[in-house]
């Protein structure tokens, strides 16, 4: 007679998750964990620049329609400062997440390369 904690409920080989990040192809955890932090960084990287063309854009729209009026010039002014320091402060936190990979010895954990070719629907 078997007991209820000798029957297998398990698959043949284990349970697995789907997609990249459910280990199908033999991959270890720590890879597994380096790209998805990279497609993370990536995203938000990609996210940050568009949002910086956006504000940049309508800084540029509000310094030609203002007109001559002072209020307004120096509001879409700060607009594209704003712009820029956020733009600078991604930029810089690109490196030093690269410089703290590089330094933890999880290599290049910043490949955009692989990102990008992952986002291709095929």
């Amino acid at each position: 007679m078997n007991k209820l904690t000798q029957i297998d409920l398990a698959p043949a080989g284990g349970y697995k998750g789907f997609g990249a990040l459910g280990l199908e192809q033999n991959q270890n955890g720590v890879s597994v964990f380096a790209t998805f932090i990279s497609s993370a960084i990536g995203l938000i990287t990609l996210i940050a620049i568009i949002w910086f063309v956006f504000i940049f854009l309508t800084g540029a729209v509000g310094i030609i329609t203002s007109g001559g009026d002072k209020n307004s010039n120096e509001s879409a002014r700060k607009k594209i400062t704003s712009g820029i320091i956020g733009l600078v402060i991604t930029v810089f936190g690109i490196l030093i997440v690269r410089l703290i990979g590089n330094i933890i010895g999880l290599g290049d954990v910043l490949n955009f390369g692989t990102m990008f070719e992952k986002l291709i629907i095929r």
